[in-house]
This record gives structure tokens, sequence and C-alpha cells, in this order.
């Protein structure tokens, strides 16, 4: 198992990764994906397996905006490679690679790159049951996202400082 950056010729295993792991409405679109590969492409990660297949990826831009905000999720042109806060769009994990440390090695790299770009901290929203998972890495509860509502599920702010 090995993590690389992603590039546009994954665009179609990323897409179908996505929509296997979250549902419509929650779901990143393909165009929303060719978007971030080509704006932000050193803040895409893929795991892949023995055979080079995507098992499992990472990704978010940064910037100075403190918060995450579902209008960060549609457009890859709010990035800024000098913001200070790495945001995490995504991390999925296909299912039957899950339970073998994927997702953990990925988020594991993307705070330690943050961390060597300077960056302030990490930022990433996830549903009230994954709370204590992001927790055992560092990242602190903010409470509910007042700026992330997207496909109507409550959202929780989680922020890891760095530094």
């Amino acid at each position: 198992m090995f993590i690389r950056k992603a590039a546009q010729s994954d665009l179609d295993q990323i897409a179908q990764i996505e929509s296997i792991c979250f549902p419509q409405g929650q779901a990143a679109g393909r165009e929303v994906f060719r978007d971030r590969l080509r704006t932000f492409p050193d803040h895409f990660m893929i795991m892949c397996d023995e055979y080079s297949n995507a098992a499992a990826f990472i990704n978010g831009f940064t910037t100075d905006r403190r918060d995450l905000t579902d209008e960060m999720y549609r457009s890859a042109y709010m990035h800024d490679e000098n913001g200070a806060w790495q945001m995490v769009f995504g991390l999925c994990t296909l299912p039957e690679y899950r339970q073998r440390g994927f997702a953990q090695r990925l988020l594991k790299e993307f705070i330690r790159q943050a961390g060597l770009q300077g960056r302030k901290g990490v930022v990433l929203t996830c549903k009230q049951q994954l709370i204590t998972y992001y927790e055992k890495f560092g990242f602190v509860n903010e409470g509910i996202s007042s700026g992330s509502v997207i496909g109507g599920v409550q959202w929780y702010q989680m922020r890891l400082l760095l530094g």
C-alpha cells in the first residue's frame, strides 16, 4: 500500500469512490473533482493497493478563512496556496478496504504535510458518529457547523492546531 498525489487520470476512480462513500446530495460530483485536481493537486492524495488501484483518498484546499463552509466544497477557486488553514473536504475509503488503517495513514500524512507547509492547522467537518475518531488525531470538536449543512445533515466542525 502506498500514498501518492492524485492526478487527472484518477478522476473517474475518485468520483466513483466518492459516490460509494457518500449518499446523493452529500457526494461531490465528477466536475467538482476535476476542478479540485486542476486547482489544488498538491492537496489531494490517494492510497493505492498493491495493484496500484485507488482504495482511498483525502483532499481539501488551503485558505485563510478559519471555518469550513459549503461554498468551499463547490468552489475550488477559493483555494489560496498560502492560506493558513488546510481544509479537509473528504476522506473516503472503499468498503472493501476499510478497517486496514488506510484513512488513518492518509489523514496523518495530510496533517504532516500541512505542518511542513507551515499551516496553522487542519479543519474538517464530520457527522456526530465520527467525532471520537477524529479526536484520536488531536482534533477538537467546535460544535455544530453553522457554515456546512450539505445534504441536510448536521455536521460538526473539528480543528487541529499545528505547531
